[in-house]
């Protein structure tokens, strides 16, 4: 079965959508979390449930495992103990990201329609936002945007920063705007991208989505072509 994306900033309804789908029973789904907040998650690795649940206090500590970028060691000499939990923070985060494609996998392969809520290649390759320049972070996008699979379908659920920041004030405007365009311009590159109308009344958004998702089921594999006999 196919696995599809519910992609857009903040705001824009995709946990209600993807939820009310697999509630409904209009298809036979199941909701996968593909965010960064461990709160959220349905289906996340131990460890990353534990650096979660740590951050807040890591982050007041000043020591060599401080999360702060700056060495403790003084200017331009290396700290070992940061670049180890850089190292180990990328590990976690790709193994957690590969653990969420084996689940979905998994749900697939028992007959379900996977339906991710957020997903990580367009969160963190996405043009025009900013993105970690570190080291890691360039590795990880890489990894993503060359190695991770995609959704069978994108839909980008569509609203103005007017509209969003209304719902949900966690970041301004001008911000919203950048990431809406952003997503809109990664999918102009796709072939199974479809842009729904978010600022519509929610049943119609539901209608549309769950439109999109019965013609994706709907369409039959083409048959492979025959080899010829020598």
């Amino acid at each position: 079965m196919p696995s599809v994306a519910l992609i857009g900033p903040d705001g824009v309804g995709k946990t209600t959508i993807a939820r009310r789908l697999v509630n409904s029973g209009a298809v036979r789904a199941k909701y996968l979390y593909m965010g960064l907040n461990v709160y959220s998650s349905n289906a996340a690795l131990p460890t990353t449930r534990l650096v979660g649940y740590l951050k807040p206090w890591l982050r007041k500590r000043s020591g060599p495992w401080s999360l702060a970028p700056h060495s403790r060691q003084g200017k331009g000499r290396p700290n070992p103990a940061k670049w180890l939990w850089f190292a180990l923070r990328l590990v976690n985060r790709l193994a957690e990201e590969w653990y969420r494609q084996l689940v979905s996998w998994w749900y697939q392969a028992q007959g379900y329609v996977v339906l991710y809520d957020r997903h990580f290649v367009f969160d963190f390759t996405a043009p025009g936002i900013d993105l970690d320049q570190s080291l890691s972070g360039r590795l990880h996008r890489w990894c993503l945007s060359h190695l991770y699979p995609r959704p069978n379908l994108v839909i980008y659920l569509d609203a103005p920063p007017s509209v969003l920041y209304t719902r949900k004030k966690e970041l301004p405007p001008p911000e919203l705007e950048r990431r809406r365009q952003a997503f809109i311009q990664q999918g102009k590159q796709l072939s199974n991208f479809v842009q729904v109308d978010a600022t519509q009344p929610l049943e119609t958004v539901y209608a549309e989505v769950a439109k999109c998702i019965a013609a994706l089921c709907e369409k039959k594999p083409s048959p492979a072509p025959e080899r010829e006999h020598a």
